[in-house]
């Protein structure tokens, strides 16, 4: 199979009409994308929809000076007494809309007193519980993922975040959306092929393959794995600079692979401390850093060149990408 004839790389394709079309349909932000008085929301997510959470986490509280506060279900269903969430704000980022946990969830959350967004791809509100029960629902576009591993919804949900941050707090200019489309379009045209590059055997047959990130880029590495194992059955780990060196460096050996996220060509501080690491144990590694683009908008140009990596490789190991044995499109996790 070539990874032009599968409906993920048809996916990824699409993205910068549907980054586009978001754009003009992002004045509604203005009234949907609430937060709580004090400047604070939480947030709830499973797979691609929580590593999108963790994105709007450095992005809001780096940027527009929102406190984010992550929800995780299994403490509220277990809370023994009701929290105090009146005049709070939850956001619920679902690419379905049906994971029946995360609206559960929410609908608890709700009974405290708190508001809710939903952050969907289903424009169906018949099919999408969640968006049915929240008090407003952030619809990502009117293109259906039907491929297990997220690409252009999980691109979209970064996108979300990105331009509520402008309308809360005018930190972004219009021109850094419309250039990173511009970006996009242009890498995508490119007919990028990572298969005859020089470190493609050391990828192939790595044993562990590690994505280290920092602030933003920390979603990117966690969401560049996950793709990497639905993808391609790869054992795929993310992680943040500071976690990698907290121990998981150790177990890395030269039958390994990496990839190390900069925003920049030149790498901060910890991540150079990991590329050393790295190079002491003789484990390959492979900087990423996009040639074009600002930060944190880069951000999307790495995230597409892995989601693509990551289809390559699946292709070059004979499976199917779209439809990973033993794997769901929605998650039955409640």
């Amino acid at each position: 199979m070539k990874p032009s004839d599968t409906l993920t790389y048809k996916d990824i394709m699409e993205i910068p009409a549907l980054l586009e079309d978001f754009s003009r349909r992002a004045s509604a932000l203005k009234a949907g994308a609430l937060r709580s008085k004090d400047r604070a929301v939480y947030l709830v997510g499973r797979g691609s929809s929580g590593n999108a959470t963790l994105f709007a986490k450095y992005i809001w509280e780096g940027y527009s000076g929102v406190i984010t506060n992550f929800i995780h279900p299994h403490s509220i269903f277990e809370a023994r007494v009701p929290l105090r969430f009146r005049d709070q704000v939850v956001w619920a980022f679902s690419q379905s809309g049906r994971s029946p946990d995360v609206a559960a969830c929410v609908k608890k959350l709700m009974g405290w007193g708190a508001k809710s967004v939903a952050v969907t791809n289903e424009a169906d509100l018949r099919n999408n519980p969640l968006a049915r029960l929240a008090d407003t629902h952030i619809l990502l576009s009117g293109s259906k993922e039907v491929p297990v591993a997220a690409t252009k919804s999980f691109i979209l949900q970064l996108w979300a975040v990105l331009w509520t941050a402008r309308y809360w707090s005018g930190c972004f200019r219009a021109k850094e959306f419309s250039g990173t489309v511009s970006l996009i379009r242009e890498f995508l045209a490119s007919g990028f092929d990572p298969s005859g590059a020089g470190f493609w055997p050391g990828l192939r047959n790595a044993g562990v393959i590690g994505f280290v990130g920092r602030g933003p880029y920390n979603a990117v590495a966690d969401d560049s794995a996950l793709k990497f194992r639905e993808m391609a059955k790869a054992h795929a780990l993310g992680y943040s600079a500071a976690e990698f060196l907290h121990g998981p460096v150790g177990a890395y050996t030269s039958k390994d692979f990496v990839f190390l996220f900069s925003p920049s060509r030149e790498l901060p501080e910890d991540m150079e401390k990991v590329r050393l690491a790295l190079k002491e144990r003789k484990t390959p590694y492979r900087v990423i850093a996009p040639a074009k683009g600002k930060f944190p908008f880069n951000c999307l140009l790495a995230d597409i060149e892995m989601k693509l990596t990551a289809l390559h490789l699946a292709a070059d190991k004979g499976l199917n990408p779209d439809n990973p044995k033993g794997l769901k499109k929605v998650t039955l996790t409640f």
